[in-house]
């Protein structure tokens, strides 16, 4: 079975094409960001709320060679902001900053408001991927808040899949919403 962060990939790819209008709501240290850019020509939008995220965004993408990227330092609740076309292909990566300050962490309540702008705003087609961690006291606040929501989708409109490793003690786990 693939990893949680593999999966997330899998679930992408088949969605990501040449054209089209992806993000990043938690850019972090540029994993998903990276990974989007490699796979279309099209702009990836790309948001966190940590000058250090955003550094080692760019870090990476340099590295990579990678320049189709737009990093926007604010919260993801206040995409609309900056991206008005339907999405095709979205990223949450949510919980803190990998080797960063833990204290620092996306919230439940401006999570829940860009997941539901995020699902409302999606293309027909177009696919959400949540990544969430209910074993840190925000990322359980966020299990129970995000998840109702993405159960409570009209099924003839969307379908919504989770993906978790139910023989593990609060593991990470995928929820992934589709526009049909």
């Amino acid at each position: 079975m693939e990893r949680i962060l593999d999966f997330v990939k899998t679930l992408l790819l088949p969605h990501v094409k040449p054209a089209g209008n992806y993000l990043d709501f938690t850019m972090g240290n540029g994993h998903d960001t990276l990974f989007l850019a490699q796979h279309t020509q099209s702009v990836v939008t790309a948001f966190d709320i940590q000058p250090q995220a955003l550094a080692s965004t760019q870090k990476r993408l340099e590295e990579h060679g990678v320049s189709n990227v737009r990093l926007i330092l604010d919260s993801h609740h206040r995409f609309l902001e900056y991206v008005n076309d339907p999405i095709d292909a979205a990223v949450f990566n949510l919980g803190y900053l990998p080797n960063g300050d833990k204290s620092v962490t996306t919230l439940p309540q401006t999570t829940l408001q860009a997941v539901s702008l995020a699902v409302n705003n999606l293309c027909k087609g177009g696919l959400l991927v949540i990544v969430l961690y209910p074993g840190h006291p925000q990322g359980k606040l966020e299990s129970e808040l995000i998840e109702p929501f993405c159960t409570s989708l009209n099924a003839k409109e969307y379908d919504v899949l989770k993906y978790d490793f139910i023989n593990k003690s609060l593991p990470p786990y995928i929820l992934a919403v589709l526009r049909k």
